[in-house]
């Protein structure tokens, strides 16, 4: 299911919809539309789908809520079922733009290709292992992508993505990230007014993603080992990064966000496995503490869990001389008292894909790539050193070219799984003070 901090509603939908419509109304009212034509030389802008899950199938809805001439045509998965399932699924949803023909429906590790081959903008929200893989691949082949977070699940994947995003910037395509937070107008606001000296210095941040264990999958008959562990990617390390850089990179991209971007210059982490056991919990942690540390020696304190019946929060608190500010609630409290007077439900997901669709219609470019590299590496110097019980520097994540294998053009479904489970059924995890990854 598609992970939502904000609540949905009805008049929230209905708002950003008649906004999207009106905005994209005046727009071609006063743009000439050849100069931005698309499929077959009308206004059409085509979509395809990397994944078949609720996250992209979100960001799906959204791009077609985002422009009315957006056009879905094309989708894959590792699963024809889920693409099979999805597609029905929206064509109910949005019947006048769903066009997705059985020919244009594929499957595998290779679908992607065929996907990019039939799209404008690509929409890439699969098990985060690919996203650098196919990210590349759309922009070496002159399209707009969407890249869902993580961006990588380790430092050599990162390098790939840097790499992507500089030459989007050469071909003047348009790459947006899934870190939406920045492109919410009140954390916006907010933001502003920390960097214009509301809480004065930043002294600490302290952030939180604590909730129950996230999508869990119980392994369906028939399906091999690759199969299972790909069906289920959110609890194996080398499909999803695990939860620090899955999850917890929200809270660390706002935080670097309001630490005008710097990167801290090391990290210690404490993390393990407490009390989710069993194969539908995979190889990854259930809880993960990181404090992160800046030249200044302002620190992050870091948290993400994932565990039944515990204390559950979501949480953004920036810590100033002067004052605090609830990121989240767009409150600041201190010297400065402020609350953001604007609609507190507008969905970051949607405005997204707003700007990006309004971007590619004026021939403008949105480029994320100045922070979705650093923000993702920042979560994944965390859990690193969660895994291996050291401290990490970010000199150390920087020029490392670890990843977890195997490669991700090498992985097919009738491969040797990296993870394999005990005869009672528990996969392997990592061992602090004892795994060596970088």
């Amino acid at each position: 299911m598609r992970k939502q901090s904000l609540k949905d509603g009805t008049s929230r939908r209905d708002f950003l919809k008649t906004s999207a419509t009106v905005a994209t109304a005046l727009a071609l009212r006063t743009l000439d539309i050849s100069r931005f034509a698309h499929a077959e030389g009308s206004d059409i802008i085509r979509i395809g789908m990397v994944g078949c899950g609720g996250r992209c199938t979100g960001a799906a809805v959204d791009a077609m809520d985002a422009d009315p001439g957006v056009r879905l045509v094309a989708m894959t998965d590792i699963f024809m079922e889920r693409v099979q399932d999805k597609r029905k699924y929206l064509k109910e949803q949005k019947p006048n733009q769903v066009a997705v023909d059985d020919d244009r429906c594929f499957d595998g590790f290779d679908g992607y290709k065929h996907v990019i081959e039939s799209s404008d903008v690509v929409l890439i929200a699969n098990a985060a292992k690919f996203h650098p893989l196919h990210m590349k691949a759309a922009i070496q082949a002159g399209k707009h992508v969407f890249v869902e977070k993580p961006h990588a699940i380790d430092p050599a994947g990162i390098k790939v993505v840097a790499a992507a995003c500089e030459l989007a910037r050469q071909k003047k395509l348009c790459v947006v990230s899934g870190l939406q937070s920045r492109y919410h107008p009140g954390f916006r606001e907010a933001i502003k007014r920390v960097h214009d000296g509301a809480i004065g210095e930043i002294v600490a941040i302290e952030e939180n993603f604590l909730r129950e264990p996230y999508v869990l999958y119980a392994r369906k008959p028939g399906l091999n080992e690759v199969q299972y562990q790909c069906s289920n990617q959110y609890h194996f390390n080398w499909l999803s990064g695990d939860d620090v850089p899955q999850s917890l990179v929200h809270n660390l991209d706002r935080a670097s966000w309001a630490m005008r971007e710097q990167v801290p210059v090391k990290a210690h982490g404490l993390a393990g496995r407490a009390s989710m056991f069993g194969e539908i919990y995979g190889n990854v942690f259930d809880h993960h503490s990181v404090i992160y540390q800046f030249a200044n020696g302002t620190r992050i304190y870091a948290f993400c869990r994932t565990e039944d019946n515990c204390y559950n929060e979501v949480s953004s608190i920036l810590l100033g001389s002067k004052g605090r500010c609830n990121l989240l609630a767009m409150r600041i409290e201190g010297e400065t008292n402020w609350e953001y007077s604007g609609p507190k439900d507008v969905s970051p997901y949607k405005v997204e894909h707003q700007e990006l669709f309004a971007a590619i219609r004026s021939g403008k470019t949105i480029n994320n790539g100045d922070y979705m590299p650093r923000s993702t590496l920042i979560g994944i110097m965390g859990q690193i050193s969660c895994y291996t019980g050291k401290e990490v520097t970010w000199e150390q994540i920087s020029q490392s070219d670890f990843y977890f294998p195997p490669k991700p053009e090498e992985c097919r479904i009738d491969m040797e799984p990296p993870v394999k489970p005990s005869p009672d059924s528990v996969y392997p995890v990592y061992i602090p003070g004892k795994t060596v990854l970088i």
